[in-house]
């Protein structure tokens, strides 16, 4: 019977300890006086769904920036092969004009 007893104490320290540190990572808010455990823990329940909720937008957030990001790439890749064909078309255009300036003199 003793050593039930011990074990149950040490249980029940235990189980204080674990909800000291709960309440030390659960914003409390202005009650933050004596909570009972089920207080904590339905604090504790509401924190982890914020907190879940908060790490689902981040991620759509995240999937957005990546689309913009890869859009953006595409335009960038269009416009640097739109240069590519300006550019020789230009060097094409005065490599013309430098010929028959030649041919003039």
């Amino acid at each position: 019977r003793s050593t039930h007893n011990e074990m149950e104490k040490n249980r029940r320290a235990q189980l204080r300890l674990c909800l000291e540190r709960l309440k030390g990572l659960v914003p409390l808010g202005a009650a933050a006086g004596r909570h009972t455990t089920l207080s904590l823990l339905t604090r504790a329940r509401l924190h982890i769904q914020k907190l879940e909720d908060q790490e689902r937008r981040a991620l759509h957030q995240i999937e957005q920036l990546q689309r913009e990001q890869r859009h953006l790439q595409r335009q960038l890749e269009k416009l640097g092969m739109e240069r590519v064909r300006i550019d020789s078309v230009g060097s094409s255009l005065s490599s013309e004009r430098s010929e028959s300036d030649q041919g003039e003199s």
